[in-house]
């Protein structure tokens, strides 16, 4: 927003001297209203007492700036009265940016399929934090230079490099067509250049409010080109280097990275039903140098488990969704999907594979009109995981610059946590649903207090020989939980003695709260239990599992809560 809206001033705030009886009495307040009202020729109220102490003075809908004027200088003539000012205006700033294209980018604002990202604007853009894009490197593009910072060319194959020599600083993507079918190995397939970094890179951080072009999520974040993708594909020996380097660590033969990222993207993959060590070594590295480190499930419409590095532990893996909110058709899918985001649909499942029939529908993004090497910056819509990922990568940087001191477990639990559930349909597992830039933002820079109690009040019945669960979904936590978390239990039973009660933290792990008992004929749990549960992350879902292990009597949970 640029220029703010001129609204009517219909009230003014007046602030009393301390001791003056309008200060501390709102019928002397009210009298006085009306005094100024009869001297000025205007119908002035006492509204109410403000918090701060002073007194709200309403002029009415009609009074024009003329008006306000005289009232104000009025009040300013009494000696009782130490300040009076108007009751202006304030504007919600996460407004729509001035990027021509804008409008195309339902992914970031429409309500069904988009991720809510224009009012986390209002609290962060991504400033101070380098997202690194391991991809096929950066096609130069005037919507983008001005974020783009030095990056790196793993390739180590001059061939596939496509720039003469092995890894060098110059992370310019050379084009990754390939000439012919089967050039790359059997059921490959002669294409064209996909200019895929620049893509992603465009979705996280291409540059807002320019009157060009697009939006990037974290706008202000800066992005890191880092090249392990040219002619078919890349290594993954390249790809781990590549993860070491981007986020500070040490790669022999390679300088040192100036500019460390703290986020990673990672719109790439491969068959395995495994996580290769090599990847999982610097997977494992990068967090714990506090780089949040982002994949893209797949597009094989399967399982993601069968897919690496979707299937390595310390990722936030993404699915894709698609503009009516669901699952997209290629998306893969299964437990390991930790959250979705849009990843859109430039065809129709049932449209010719290679067809483009709903371009609307997919992720619009900077790209390269050339066919083989660089040709004229564009901009082109693209679906795939590897288009929700970014979305994700942009949504971690947004949150590590509202708190640099949230960790890559803290930034997964809160995008987790803070996920809304996919309005349309999704089989096989779509993580916890669409993620929410505003509400994750709001999460993390709104810290509850000291006893926060978080609580589950829905019933739900304990039949014989059972097992059930409710569920706490804990958020704006930083951190992990305390040692001493309190867990209240109220559960309605007729013989307590054939439960068995279990608190089940965010990541799996089991507390046993308490085991069954024949000899316990008791009616009903009603209690509170105190578990050390500081190795844990606070936010996330937490569950209260209950277990009857015998016959002839039921019950249900009632309520149970966690107090932080």
């Amino acid at each position: 927003m640029t220029t703010l809206p001129s609204a009517p001033v219909e009230k003014v705030i007046v602030t009393y001297k301390a001791r003056t009886a309008e200060a501390g009495s709102n019928a002397a307040a009210k009298s006085d209203a009306a005094a100024k009202g009869a001297e000025t020729g205007e119908a002035l109220s006492f509204e109410r007492r403000l918090a701060g102490g002073a007194a709200l003075v309403d002029l009415g809908d009609s009074a024009t700036k003329q008006d306000v004027s005289e009232v104000m200088d009025a009040f300013r003539a009494d000696p009782q009265v130490a300040s009076v000012e108007p009751d202006i205006r304030a504007y919600a700033m996460a407004v729509t940016p001035n990027d021509t294209d804008y409008a195309k980018q339902w992914d970031l604002f429409e309500a069904t399929g988009g991720m809510n990202v224009p009012t986390a604007w209002d609290k962060t853009t991504g400033s101070g934090v380098t997202v690194a894009v391991i991809d096929t490197g950066y096609a130069a593009h005037s919507d983008l230079a001005a974020n783009v910072v030095s990056g790196y060319d793993f390739i180590s194959s001059s061939a596939d490099a496509r720039d003469g020599n092995g890894r060098d600083a110059d992370a310019k993507d050379e084009g990754d067509w390939n000439a012919t079918d089967g050039e790359c190995g059997t059921g490959s397939r002669a294409s064209n250049s996909s200019w895929h970094g620049t893509h992603v890179a465009g979705t996280i951080g291409a540059v807002t409010n320019n009157t060009k072009g697009m939006a990037g999520i974290a706008y202000n974040a800066k992005i890191q080109p880092v090249r392990v993708l040219g002619k078919c594909g890349g290594s993954s020996s390249d790809i781990a280097d590549a993860i070491t380097w981007a986020s500070g660590g040490t790669v022999p033969g390679v300088a040192a990275n100036p500019t460390p990222a703290k986020v990673i993207n990672l719109s790439l993959g491969g068959a395995s039903s495994t996580c290769p060590s090599v990847y999982q070594t610097a997977i494992n590295g990068a967090v714990s140098r506090g780089t949040t480190v982002v994949v893209a499930a797949g597009n094989s419409n399967a399982n993601a488990s069968g897919f690496t590095p979707a299937n390595c532990s310390g990722v936030i893996n993404v699915a894709s969704t698609s503009r009516e909110g669901n699952r997209s058709y290629y998306s893969n899918y299964g437990t390991s999907i930790d959250v979705s985001a849009p990843g859109g649909e430039t065809r129709r499942a049932t449209d010719t594979p290679g067809t483009v029939t709903t371009p609307e529908n997919g992720i619009y993004s900077t790209l390269n009109s050339g066919t083989t090497t660089q040709s004229l910056e564009n901009y082109k819509p693209y679906q795939g995981t590897s288009m929700a990922a970014p979305h994700i990568a942009g949504l971690a940087a947004l949150l590590k610059s509202a708190k640099s001191s949230l960790t890559p477990a803290d930034i997964e639990s809160a995008i987790k946590a803070n996920a809304r559930p996919l309005p349309g349909t999704c089989t096989g597992g779509c993580g916890t649903g669409i993620a929410d830039a505003a509400k994750t933002v709001n999460a993390v820079t709104t810290t509850p207090p000291a006893g926060t109690t978080f609580t589950n009040a829905t019933n739900v019945t304990i039949s014989d020989n059972t097992t059930v669960s409710s569920s706490i979904a804990v958020t704006g936590r930083t951190g992990n939980a305390p040692a001493a978390l309190k867990v209240d239990v109220d559960i309605k039973h007729t013989w307590r003695g054939d439960l068995v009660i279990d608190l089940i933290a965010p990541d799996g792990t089991v507390r046993n709260l308490k085991a069954s008992s024949s000899n316990d004929s008791a009616d009903n749990v009603l209690t509170t239990y105190t578990v050390d549960a500081s190795s844990e992350v606070a936010n996330g879902t937490w569950k209260l599992q209950v277990r009857d292990v015998a016959s002839g009597d039921t019950g249900y949970i009632d309520s149970w809560s966690l107090t932080f």
